[in-house]
């Protein structure tokens, strides 16, 4: 028997609830997994709520574990039983003790990196390898603005930005997260609650502002994030962390500067193994030798069946980096 979270209802953190089930045998191309750490992610918190509904309920939650393979289907040939691995981009029901994974969306975790490692950075390390390498490439001494920047995907991005000697201005919430954004590699930083962060882009930059923004949060930021971009700037809105962005006027682009807006996500950059294997390759690269350094708060490790208190509190807004379900 193996133990997994569901929901039979859309709503708040209470509607998830611990079942057990018997796994069934992976299919002809699959693997399963018996997952040693999974990664939260905001996105969970949407098809919980119904804002990304899943097909059916109930429904299973998560898409993103690591683990040891233990089984195999008949027609996968590149891991085997024993193999350490990471996935992310499943079908729903990570947030598991065993989880069968279609095997295209695995890969071997190198030795160097452990299994909570590895679920606390996989996604939101693949979502900034997309946004700072293919949305839109950040080049050095480029200056530009990420929101939420000590959160999971945030912090992952200070390290990455330094790596590649660009200036990342992050807005933050308090200043134990700027001191945070600031020791991840963030160049400066804007707390929301006390400043303009349009104002202090412009004084930060000698008033050109900035060629892209980075916006994970959404309808909060919507129209101030558009206020700190250049001429034919580009915004990035890859998030609903404050709610969606809805009843855009376009009109507001070219009043702003004939402005560019992308709303991307991971599905739509990493659409095949190679592209996979590129974006896994270049993260696990600077994880190993320590560019991008991942760690878990103690408070932000929950039991698997404390899946609602993980959502309670990610949803606070007052974690720092990544969470984790530990079966």
């Amino acid at each position: 028997m193996a133990t997994r979270i569901e929901f039979s209802q859309h709503g708040g953190p209470e509607v998830l609830k611990a079942v057990t089930f018997t796994p069934a045998a992976p299919d002809e191309l699959e693997v399963q997994v018996e997952n040693k750490a999974i990664g939260i992610n905001y996105i969970d918190t949407y098809i919980r709520s119904g804002l990304y509904p899943p097909p059916a309920l109930p429904a299973g939650l998560g898409t993103e574990a690591a683990g040891v393979v233990t089984k195999v289907g008949s027609g996968v040939t590149h891991l085997k039983p024993g193999d350490r691995v990471v996935y992310a981009q499943s079908a729903l029901g990570a947030y598991s003790s065993v989880h069968n994974v279609p095997a295209d969306k695995a890969v071997v975790l190198p030795d160097v990196i452990s299994f909570e490692q590895a679920a606390a950075c996989f996604l939101k390390g693949l979502t900034v390898f997309y946004l700072l390498r293919k949305t839109y490439e950040i080049k050095p001494d480029e200056m530009f603005l990420f929101h939420a920047a000590a959160g999971g995907v945030g912090l992952i991005a200070c390290q990455w930005a330094k790596a590649l000697g660009a200036r990342l201005i992050g807005t933050v919430g308090s200043a134990e997260k700027a001191q945070r954004a600031k020791q991840a590699g963030a160049w400066q930083t804007i707390n929301y609650r006390e400043e303009s962060v349009p104002e202090r882009v412009r004084e930060l930059t000698g008033g050109k502002k900035v060629r892209v923004v980075y916006d994970s949060v959404g309808k909060e930021t919507w129209e101030s994030s558009l206020d700190c971009l250049q001429r034919r700037g580009l915004m990035v809105s890859f998030g609903n962390a404050s709610g969606p962005v809805t009843g855009v006027n376009l009109g507001i682009l070219n009043q702003k500067g004939s402005l560019y807006v992308t709303r991307p996500s991971l599905n739509g950059y990493l659409t095949n193994r190679a592209e996979l294997e590129e974006a896994s390759n270049e993260l696990f690269s600077l994880i190993a030798s320590g560019v991008i350094k991942v760690e878990v708060a103690e408070g932000q490790k929950f039991a698997l069946e404390d899946a609602a208190r993980a959502h309670k509190t990610l949803e606070s807004r007052s974690t720092q980096g990544s969470s984790l379900l530990i079966p």
